[in-house]
């Protein structure tokens, strides 16, 4: 299959892409060969590092589970902020008004070149009985949350700007032409369309916020999923175990989220929304109220 981005391969180009990939296979067995001997010699893969995670279930429900609840919920929380705070500054970006655009871009450019993690530790000291008194025992998960918030909205909104100018200029100019303002050419035709094409970055940038919740552990004492590995660590002296597991959880929750994205994406691009149509009059007779009598006026 031919795109623009993408030419089919002919004959010798399939060849040499089964030559790469065998070679790559061979390299990665050894790879893994090495490792596994290197960990078989230091004792790591004897049986009592790996059995409490299939004989003791408090692994799961005093460490693991617990752990796991936290990092989703700061997460999911983050999520729920910085997609709409994010849509709104990409759009605010796109503004017209330079008294609009002017501010939103600073602020994007700001809280986008700083590290998420000052970002966390800025919040905390902000937290503290200095200047707002949280609780010190949720402390970290706001901090958390807070820094993952900043930080993601600015890029979210960056690719929401880049999303909605990647469409044809075309589509602007046939809803100016039927009498469409500003905002509603923005609301119901460029959005739209512009979704399935931010969808794949919006996923990274999801997993991405899912995974950063581990800097919260590493330096504010958050308990979520990654600090479990000092407890569990120091009750079973497993750790290369029980980061190997604690790896394999966030493997199968970020491929649970990238799934769940792929069959929206497909839901999406099957839909004259997500595919970019635009609906002609013998569809639709007004596609926004009152737009035929401005355009007629």
């Amino acid at each position: 299959m031919t795109s623009v981005l993408y030419d089919a391969p002919g004959p010798r180009a399939k060849v040499r892409n089964w030559i790469y990939s065998g070679i790559f296979v061979v390299l990665f067995g050894l790879v893994m060969w090495w490792a596994l001997s290197l960990m078989a010699e230091k004792g790591q893969l004897a049986a009592d590092k790996w059995t409490p995670f299939v004989t003791d279930s408090q692994v799961w429900t005093t460490y693991l589970i617990p752990g796991l609840l936290e990092t989703l919920k700061a997460g999911a929380l983050a999520m729920v902020i910085a997609l709409p705070l994010g849509a709104v500054l990409g759009i605010g970006r796109l503004s017209d008004h330079a008294w609009v655009r002017g501010p939103v871009g600073t602020w994007v450019e700001f809280f986008r070149a700083i590290p998420v993690l000052m970002l966390m530790l800025f919040s905390s000291a902000l937290y503290s009985p200095q200047f707002m008194d949280v609780p010190s025992d949720t402390r970290p998960f706001w901090a958390v949350v807070t820094g993952l918030v900043l930080y993601n909205s600015a890029v979210i909104a960056e690719i929401v700007r880049a999303g909605v100018l990647s469409l044809p200029r075309g589509q602007t100019d046939a809803a100016k032409a039927i009498g469409m303002r500003k905002g509603q050419t923005m609301a119901y035709v460029l959005i739209p369309q512009a979704v399935t094409a931010m969808l794949p970055a919006l996923v990274s940038q999801l997993v991405v916020i899912l995974k950063d919740t581990a800097l919260g552990g590493a330096l504010l004492g958050f308990a979520e999923l990654l600090s479990m590995n000092r407890q569990i660590s120091a009750n079973y002296s497993n750790t290369i175990a029980s980061l190997i597991v604690i790896a394999l959880i966030y493997i199968v929750v970020n491929f649970a989220l990238t799934s769940l994205a792929s069959q929206l994406e497909g839901r999406l691009r099957k839909s004259k929304k997500g595919t970019g149509v635009v609906l002609g009059a013998e569809e639709i007779d007004d596609p926004v109220p009152g737009a035929n009598t401005a355009a007629g006026a």
